[in-house]
């Protein structure tokens, strides 16, 4: 792993990127180097999460410019209309690559958003140079035949169902976090910014951002679809896939259990594979842990690119 900037600051600013529906919302990090050419890497959240889950890792890459949107139907993308989706959360990263004049980049993607950054590779190869697959982005390991909502139930259980929660303030939400077993030794200014920003609407009556409906049809695109399968049938790109030991609910065996991993590495032999010890599904980007280890791949990754690898 290459030597570790923390905590250097980056200038963050926010653009509305117009997309089909709307406008997307984006989340940039940059350094103020007017006049120089800066390497940019897109960073894509999970199913639940907005472009603040990244904060953490783009404070660890201040000479990147950073860049992380709301996915459709999230964070101040919860507007949008139309049909969610993997293939329209990839033409809306390509719009935003668009917008602010990035032509190919090194693209990190964790949970759901690995799984979108795999569809956006595959449909916009000359896009990428490298993948990140962080905690996500190869085939789960679902029971056939289940019905939708016993899929989100098996895979993400009260992360879901937070969803049709109402809360009477920001600090009613943020001790429901304080009391899931993900955080028990990663609570931090920064997590408390991602949590509080999740939130819409007026008090008493605050609820998170995402809808059910868009995690359903985003869900069901991906474990009942076909375009993981092909994404990763005709994967083109270099691409790391970096796992956590441990779950959504800090438990063992994680969302990719070591047991199982030789397997999809023998799938799928162009991967190399990195696990992470000490983190979780959430902490793996939510914590100084996790955004060390994630923000070190990155570097690493742009560093095998500038060598033409």
């Amino acid at each position: 792993m290459s030597e570790r900037v923390v905590r250097a600051t980056s200038r963050y600013r926010t653009v509305d990127v117009a997309v089909e529906g709307g406008d997307l919302r984006v989340g940039v990090w940059e350094p103020d180097a007017a006049g120089q050419t800066v390497a940019s890497v897109l960073l894509i959240h999970g199913v639940t999460a907005s472009h603040l889950s990244w904060q953490q890792v783009a404070d660890r890459l201040p000479g990147l410019r950073v860049i992380a949107p709301d996915l459709r139907g999230r964070g101040r993308s919860n507007g949008l209309t139309g049909r969610a989706g993997l293939a329209a959360h990839a033409r809306d990263l390509a719009a935003v690559l668009d917008a602010l004049e990035v032509d190919r980049t090194v693209v990190v993607g964790h949970s759901m958003g690995a799984f979108v950054g795999l569809v956006f590779a595959d449909l916009h190869p000359d896009r990428v140079s490298r993948l990140v697959l962080v905690d996500g982005g190869l085939p789960l390991d679902v029971p056939t035949g289940l019905a939708p909502e016993e899929i989100i139930q098996l895979v993400l259980g009260p992360t879901a169902e937070r969803l049709a929660m109402r809360f009477a303030s920001v600090g009613e939400y943020l001790d429901f976090w304080r009391a899931h077993p993900a955080f028990r030794r990663d609570w931090s200014p920064a997590l408390e910014a991602y949590l509080a920003y999740d939130l819409v609407g007026e008090a008493p009556t605050l609820r998170p951002a995402t809808s059910y409906a868009t995690l359903e049809e985003d869900s069901i695109d991906q474990n009942a679809g076909t375009a993981i399968v092909d994404s990763l049938g005709r994967l083109r790109h270099p691409t790391l896939f970096l796992t956590a030991e441990r779950g959504l609910l800090d438990q063992v065996p994680p969302l990719y259990d070591p047991a199982r991993v030789p397997s999809l590495l023998a799938t799928h032999p162009g991967l190399r594979h990195e696990h992470l010890d000490d983190v979780n599904h959430y902490t793996i980007v939510l914590s100084e842990r996790g955004a060390d280890a994630v923000a070190d791949a990155i570097r690493d990754e742009l560093a095998l690119v500038d060598a033409g690898r």
